[in-house]
């Protein structure tokens, strides 16, 4: 009997049932081949699978459960707001009270809306944008990903500054005419595209620490020109910190550069394993918002008393416990691990990192800072170590785009274990292929 019999029969019957057998396509394993773990439980720094075989888990639902899967807080926390009913549509005292701590702790925000989803935060900031300033052009960034909403799910087309193109079946060309793509660290480019179409422009969306096609850690010089150009021009500056935000520290990316945006937009940690997002802005800018202004923007389970709570409980114990100076060193120790076993690997790999996320970039030995800077080989190596890991109780994101997230849950002995096993992979990976250090073929 296959040691993966169970997923893979949980599988076979959700393919016929799911399109693909998931509710988000990442989680197929197109990227890296074979069947998916079906997950029965969580705990901790661990995932544990129907065939009852238990991983140490870096994925942490792709970011939110910065305190480990099913925290005795959150849990004990959701559980009573459960007890008092699951959905008011009406306001909440949850709610007021983690607005309360959002606003506080970011820069420059003095009110925030909450949603469902990051996806439904940028959408509804870019409408907020548009409005605000009674223009129509978007500009994103290449590897820069902000949810599937039409406008932003554009690719480029060639040249520095393009007319955005549909990256998916589905959106009409008319959607994203209005979006700009540039490539990331360029300042040539964003300098041309302001000169020429700065009056037009609504706004500039960045994730300020791009973490969606591999970690791109950008120069805070090129930040500062995206805020000076925006403030030059009147256009607005959106920090899409939804993977960041309060992850990086309670101020999220905003506070660790220093930069202060017009608009941010968060997810992930302010959910505690819930689906929230939100966007938040200036009183001057978010009364544009209905019912003050005439910016619409609606959600039946935005501000849910459930999910409120969980948020509002992990943003509770990260700062009674001091989580984000824990997570810094965590991730320090991880680095001082992981250093060594890159250098030594068959082919050339670098690790990228900020606070607690992390990335190895493959088949390069400076870290990247733009999607087109990825070695086109790094799809092929990944997928090798990826199950290698997995086998031996390692679980990665199934895809070699996507960062790994260290949690509260995650021990020095866990971060031991993660560094000693990708050694030992990447030593059995050497020895099959006979590779040499530093090869790029």
């Amino acid at each position: 009997m296959a040691v993966t019999k169970g997923s893979e029969d949980w599988f076979a019957k959700a393919q016929t049932l799911l399109p693909g057998g998931v509710s988000s396509p990442v989680r197929a394993f197109g990227a890296v081949g074979g069947t998916p773990r079906v997950i029965r439980s969580a705990n901790g720094a661990e995932v544990t699978d129907e065939d009852g075989r238990t991983y140490l888990d870096f994925v942490g639902s792709w970011g939110p459960l910065i305190l480990g899967h099913a925290h005795p807080e959150v849990v004990k926390a959701v559980s009573a707001a459960v007890k008092r009913g699951t959905s008011f549509g009406a306001p909440c005292r949850a709610e007021i009270e983690l607005a309360e701590r959002v606003v506080a702790a970011y820069p420059g925000i003095e009110q925030v809306r909450f949603v469902s989803s990051g996806t439904e935060a940028v959408m509804s900031a870019i409408r907020l944008a548009r409005g605000a300033t009674g223009r129509d052009l978007i500009v994103k960034f290449s590897g820069c990903y902000h949810g599937h909403s039409d406008s932003l799910l554009v690719a480029a087309g060639s040249g520095l500054a393009t007319f955005g193109r549909p990256s998916s079946d589905g959106v009409p060309e008319n959607f994203t005419n209005l979006t700009r793509v540039l490539p990331l660290d360029d300042d040539e480019a964003i300098d041309d595209l302001f000169r020429t179409e700065g009056a037009r422009i609504a706004a500039v969306i960045i994730e300020p620490v791009p973490a969606n096609n591999g970690l791109l850690i950008q120069r805070p010089d090129y930040l500062e020109l995206l805020r000076e150009l925006c403030s030059k021009h009147g256009a607005l500056l959106i920090f899409d910190e939804v993977i960041t935000g309060f992850r990086l520290g309670a101020g999220g990316a905003a506070a660790h550069y220093g930069i202060t945006p017009d608009i941010a937009t968060f997810g992930k940690v302010i959910g505690g394993g819930m689906p929230v997002g939100a966007f938040a802005s200036s009183k001057d800018i978010m009364r544009k918002l209905a019912p003050q202004g005439g910016v619409y923007q609606a959600g039946t389970l935005s501000g849910n008393p459930v999910a409120m709570t969980a948020g509002l409980t992990t943003l509770k114990v990260l700062e009674e416990e001091e989580g984000w100076q824990q997570l810094e060193a965590r991730g320090q120790y991880l680095e001082i691990l992981l250093n060594p076993v890159l250098e030594a690997a068959p082919v050339d790999a670098v690790l990228a990192r900020v606070g607690s996320i992390f990335w190895i970039a493959l088949h390069t030995l400076t870290a990247p800072r733009t999607a087109e800077a990825i070695a086109a080989e790094t799809g092929d190596t990944y997928a090798g170590i990826f199950h290698a890991l997995l086998a031996r109780g390692i679980a990665l994101a199934p895809s070699a785009y996507e960062v790994g997230f260290i949690s509260l849950a995650h021990s020095r002995e866990s971060l031991d274990q993660f560094a000693a096993t990708l050694g030992h992979v990447l030593n059995d990976i050497a020895s099959q292929t006979g590779e040499a250090h530093g090869s790029q073929t």
